[in-house]
């Protein structure tokens, strides 16, 4: 990885990329903590409403309680998310990463506390809290390190912050084990776990560089944009051609741009539709359901469900990887394409599957499989680049909008998919799926005519496509033609 014998990775660009993943990590962890121990915090939520009127809970305001805590996270990101322009352009894209992670802290505090306190009430408004973290991060995470990173690598390392929420969702599935944390004696400190990459971030992240484009475009401040670049790159001559193209863009910049005028800009209308296929195709596509309900789902057929459930986070951490080193390779748009229907074809199989187990019960290991496949699918292109492509679609004064509009979509389909997946399970059964089914369809068919590739190319080429894009043809690199 280098360019004219010098090397792209120097240490304070990694150190700054993999502080910032810290973020996502904290949120994997809290994402997958509470699958295996759910009937242990349920029996919590009942043990404390007996304590209080002398009476259990009843079944079904127990189901809606847990659901309400599980989603919450959801509705708090989806929440948080709003913010996301206003702390990236007010504070900088490393400070507000540094600002929000005070909510984890506090989020994490609240709910470990729930135990002690003997509140329900606290676990919930901790998830809250927590989740409006989730929605700010999520988003300031990938703007960061797109702006820091070299064109080269730049989706590869916004992959990390897929990886790291990924580590994080089996790091977390581990700790809620009934032989580590998950149990009734425990699972009050398992909450708090997520404070160890909070406190670290804290230690390390201010010793990073702000992001140049951010100090040079947004601010006008080309002394430290320059200073911050050739720490970030190292003494090279790429720096100073890096310089001039930011310089460049600057110069056709027109100042901030407000939500009005971001849904109304011509420029902005193809790829304002480009995010919204793409994150609500990768939310809608049945991976969030299997996730959230993976333990449940294998329970009923397998005595160490649990286990089962660990292999989901295994092999959900073993493609994000796949991802991040084939990122720069393959490219956005042919990881999205193969994801997109491998999830569509998964989708069918697993109708077919499910709806024959009754009769043909041997078959149960091939849904396991399938299932296995799925996630594979998903973490190769829709689960990453889901995350980051808004970043490399807008230019500098769209970013920020385009990435809460990222974090809204994202988060708004987790929350939605939480909340309908268990009715839609009863009513339609094993046909669910189909309905995952053609949404991955759609979201394969509407990238394949409409998203050019963004591997390999800087922010300003990027944005000059879409400049020029109303009703020309446009041939991209990897020889597709990408607009009608």
């Amino acid at each position: 990885m280098s360019i004219g014998g010098k090397s792209l990775l120097t240490a304070p660009l990694l150190t700054s990329i993999l502080a910032a993943v810290l973020g996502s990590l904290q949120i994997g962890y809290h994402t997958g903590n509470v699958n295996a121990p759910a009937k242990i915090i349920e029996e919590f939520f009942n043990h404390t409403w007996r304590s209080r009127h002398n009476a259990s809970l009843p079944d079904h305001s127990l189901t809606l309680l847990w659901s309400l805590s599980v989603s919450i996270k959801d509705f708090g990101a989806l929440l948080g998310s709003v913010g996301v322009k206003y702390v990236a352009d007010c504070y900088g894209r490393r400070n507000s990463i540094l600002i929000v992670n005070c909510l984890s802290v506090v989020g994490a505090c609240m709910m470990s506390a729930s135990k002690a306190s003997e509140s329900f009430e606290v676990l919930i408004l901790g998830r809250l809290v927590f989740g409006l973290f989730c929605g700010l991060v999520m988003s300031l995470n990938p703007l960061y390190i797109q702006e820091v990173s070299p064109t080269s690598l730049r989706g590869a390392f916004a992959t990390l912050n897929q990886v790291s929420f990924a580590s994080g969702i089996l790091v977390g599935m581990v700790a809620g084990l009934e032989t580590v944390l998950g149990t009734e004696q425990h699972w009050g400190m398992m909450l708090s776990l997520s404070l160890i990459p909070a406190l670290t971030q804290y230690l390390v992240l201010p010793f990073c560089p702000e992001s140049p484009r951010y100090l040079l475009i947004n601010r006008g401040e080309a002394g430290r944009a320059e200073a911050a670049l050739l720490r970030l790159r190292g003494p090279t001559d790429k720096v100073f051609a890096e310089l001039e193209e930011m310089k460049e863009e600057a110069a056709r910049t027109q100042g901030g741009v407000t939500l009005r005028h971001f849904f109304q800009k011509r420029s902005y209308r193809k790829p304002i539709v480009l995010v919204l296929i793409i994150n609500l195709g990768s939310q809608l596509s049945g991976f969030n359901a299997i996730i959230n309900y993976s333990t449940k789902m294998f329970q009923a057929k397998f005595n160490q469900a649990k286990y089962l459930t660990l292999g989901v986070g295994a092999v959900n951490v073993t493609f994000t990887l796949v991802a991040f080193f084939l990122m720069e390779r393959a490219g956005r748009r042919r990881l999205l394409l193969i994801g997109f229907i491998s999830i569509a074809v998964c989708n069918l199989l697993m109708t077919i599957v499910d709806s024959m187990l009754d009769l043909v019960p041997e078959l149960r290991s091939l849904q396991v499989l399938l299932v296995f496949l799925l996630i594979s699918a998903y973490e190769l292109g829709p689960g990453p680049i889901s995350w980051f492509i808004a970043a490399e679609l807008f230019d500098q004064p769209g970013r920020p909008l385009a990435m809460a509009f990222t974090s809204m979509l994202n988060w708004g389909g987790k929350f939605l998919l939480a909340l309908l997946f268990p009715p839609l399970l009863k009513i339609c059964g094993a046909y669910v799926y189909l309905l995952f089914m053609a949404v991955a369809l759609l979201s394969f068919i509407l990238t394949w005519f409409r998203l050019p590739e963004t591997k390999g190319r800087t922010f300003d080429d990027i944005a000059e496509e879409f400049r020029g894009a109303d009703g020309i043809l446009l041939n991209n690199k990897a020889g597709f033609n990408t607009f009608n």
